[in-house]
């Protein structure tokens, strides 16, 4: 049985994405990987161009686009790995009814506005010096626990520490469930 893994971009896709590139060198080994540019799931216009203007058009229905081309476009069990704004579009798709089965999310935006927490194994890290992250309380309310990573901020999961660390903590998982 082939595991299956959905892997969402941050906000950036892959225009600011190299980075992505060190954590499919990892995990494709082990992982049948699909793969979504947040910005081409949520029909983003490419010339945004600035960090305020981009993260208004997801804010502004982006969002709600990219989850509904994703429920379209996912229909099989898999489990999660998605960056920032990717980790919000693949928690609200979890809760439409994406077939999860874990999902780690690094970074994850936005969450913190949800009252609800979707079906499955939920993973949270952040940066401490993430001003993004949910708090403690709202992860408490949910039932959730958020590893905290100190001395990162909220773009962590381009630092080749961390990948190396979450790439490692998803293969352990892999080899656990084959066992």
């Amino acid at each position: 049985m082939t595991n299956k893994l959905l892997v969402l971009s941050d906000m950036w896709g892959v225009k600011k994405g190299l980075w992505i590139t060190s954590y499919f060198g990892y995990l494709q080994q082990s992982y049948e990987i699909d793969f979504f540019d947040c910005q081409q799931l949520a029909h983003v216009n490419e010339l945004v161009g600035n960090k305020e203007n981009l993260h208004k058009a997801f804010v502004e229905g982006g969002i709600d686009t990219a989850v509904a081309h994703l429920l379209k476009k996912i229909n099989e069990p898999t489990d999660v790995l998605a960056f920032s704004t990717g980790g919000t579009i693949a928690y609200k798709a979890a809760l439409q009814g994406l077939p999860v089965k874990s999902m780690t999310l690094v970074s994850a935006t936005r969450i913190r506005l949800e009252s609800e927490r979707p079906e499955c194994e939920v993973n949270l890290i952040y940066g401490g010096n993430d001003k993004y992250a949910p708090s403690d309380e709202w992860a408490n309310n949910l039932g959730l626990e958020k590893t905290i990573i100190p001395n990162f901020g909220h773009e962590l999961y381009t630092d080749q520490k961390i990948i190396d660390e979450v790439s490692l903590a998803l293969l352990e998982g892999v080899i656990k469930k084959a066992v």
